[in-house]
């Protein structure tokens, strides 16, 4: 009999091992789904906009450019149909070569923001080199007449707390996203919308690219935007997210 006793008390502990483990893993799923869990970082200075309020139905649609100028013209015109306003990350190489479409996407009363001078990970450089980078943009900007930048998309959505932290030491908040349409890539138009409308959701942040390389991006959006509108989703500028009273925001390492 002693012998039974210690093997059920051994069976007992390992059970309840099992199910203290099942707990904190179904916990971590929830908060994940929610959005206001990070796998990286602990320091809630260290911070990267990625969500907005899951309890709102206001949306960013955002787009990267870095070189070109036809298909920006091209997206330009869409949003303007479907008076969407959206945010430009916009390189400071870029805007110097293209001031001319910069004025457009302001006078279409779009945001603007910014992915540093050149285009180019933050993670392949020193972080002298990336202060050096991220004021060179601000200098580009305030220069022509851009002078409340805000925002910064670190290159290839490459970061870390250190990035973060000099940003915020610049006055800069970081902004990533959390639907990505890779259209970069063109995987074609319909693959393009299948993604956004089966991944957004309340207060998301959607990704996309302005840039010449991107052939389908245009075409999408005619679909896209009147579709968004449909479910009840409102498209509102990265600072009118970041601003709400309950904007979430993810822990980035």
């Amino acid at each position: 009999m002693q012998h039974f006793y210690v093997f059920t008390l051994r069976k007992q502990k390992k059970w309840l091992g099992v199910i203290i483990l099942a707990l904190f893993t179904a916990i971590f799923f929830l908060i994940e789904r929610d959005g206001v869990f990070s796998t990286f970082s602990s320091d809630e200075e260290t911070v990267a906009f990625t969500k907005g309020n899951k309890d709102d139905s206001n949306i960013a649609l955002t787009f990267n450019i870095s070189w070109g100028q036809e298909k920006v013209l091209e997206i330009l015109n869409q949003l303007e149909k479907e008076n969407v306003q959206a945010t430009f990350f916009v390189s400071g190489e870029w805007a110097e070569r293209h001031p001319g479409i910069l004025q457009k996407i302001t006078e279409g009363k779009h945001e603007l923001g910014m992915l540093g001078y050149r285009y180019k990970s933050y993670l392949e450089q020193e972080l002298p080199q990336v202060r050096k980078d991220m004021l060179y943009a601000k200098e580009v900007f305030r220069k022509l007449g851009f002078k409340n930048i805000t925002l910064v998309r670190p290159p290839h959505g490459h970061f870390n707390k250190e990035v973060i932290k000099l940003a915020e030491q610049l006055g800069l908040t970081v902004v990533h996203w959390n639907v990505n349409t890779n259209d970069w890539e063109n995987p074609g138009t319909d693959a393009i919308i299948k993604t956004v409308m089966e991944q957004t959701s309340n207060g998301d942040i959607i990704l996309m690219h302005a840039s010449d390389s991107v052939k389908q991006t245009a075409n999408a959006l005619k679909t896209i935007l009147p579709k968004l509108k449909d479910k009840g989703y409102k498209f509102v500028p990265i600072t009118e997210l970041i601003n709400q009273a309950h904007a979430q925001t993810k822990l980035v390492e």
